[in-house]
């Protein structure tokens, strides 16, 4: 069992990434908080209460970075006693290992995450990916929806076309532009937003790779684990190798949480 205060359960915070709308966490709250621990899953600065109306205003997410979000998260974390833990899915698994390095949280999970500052691959497959957004300059300060055909090709690529329009129908919203254009130029801008602290003193780490992941391709995700090398602290891959960048909401969701919940309580946590 998770290692709980005298009057308080261990908080977990779940972060989406983009183009999700933070339902996608349902059956991962719900699981997490049957084992024991308080876990919630707040949306970006900016998401509305529900994918219906995210997909009515997309104006609302427009122009959020990769900063406004992180600072968002930050400020539910400090709030929260005793020290959260944080898991990250795509871009909310770049958040989760910024905020990890800022010290805000006691342990990370990183599904999947956004390329940071120090990664160097980038296969053709992910930038097929992002294209119909970093194609056009102006949708930096843009939110931009995907199409049902996009989501299938790129982010739930690794199971059937039905599930796929499924999984898009029930969680798919506009996404800002952009934090996709400042992790494109991370190894451009030394201060990038997209910049991690990869040797600060914090609590452990676990990576998520899925070998079929378009989105953000394995080679990505290892390459990110590598930076972690000279860390002191504790830093761990899994990898996934049949599945897609859906890995967190499609049928087989259950295996990566269920490994998640045991590396947690590995470490004691």
């Amino acid at each position: 069992m998770p290692t709980q205060t005298a009057t308080r359960r261990t908080p977990v915070v779940f972060i989406h990434g983009l183009w999700m709308h933070s339902d996608s966490w349902k059956n991962w709250v719900d699981l997490f908080r049957e084992a024991g621990y308080d876990a919630i899953a707040p949306g970006w600065p900016g998401d509305s209460a529900t994918v219906a109306d995210a997909n009515a205003h997309p104006e609302r997410v427009a122009n959020v970075g990769i900063d406004a979000a992180v600072e968002h998260y930050a400020q539910i974390l400090r709030g929260l006693d005793p020290k959260p833990i944080v898991v990250g899915h795509s871009f909310g698994g770049l958040i989760a290992q910024k905020l990890l390095g800022m010290g805000l949280a006691s342990a990370a999970v990183a599904i999947a995450p956004a390329q940071i500052r120090g990664v160097l691959p980038l296969p053709l497959a992910q930038l097929k990916s992002a294209l119909p957004v970093l194609g056009n300059p102006l949708n930096y300060k843009r939110a931009v929806p995907q199409t049902a055909k996009q989501f299938h090709s790129g982010f739930a690529n690794a199971v059937s076309e039905q599930e796929s329009n499924e999984l898009f129908g029930k969680y798919a919203i506009p996404a800002p532009g952009r934090p996709l254009f400042e992790a494109a130029f991370a190894n451009v801008f030394p201060n990038t937003p997209a910049k991690v602290n990869v040797t600060a003193d914090r609590g452990p780490l676990l990576i998520i790779g899925g070998g079929k992941d378009r989105t953000v391709p394995e080679v990505v995700t290892r390459a990110a684990h590598k930076l972690y090398r000279k860390a002191k602290t504790v830093n761990e891959y899994k990898v996934f190798p049949d599945r897609g960048h859906s890995v967190t909401i499609d049928r087989g969701w259950k295996e990566v949480a269920n490994t998640s919940l045991g590396w947690l309580r590995g470490k004691g946590l």
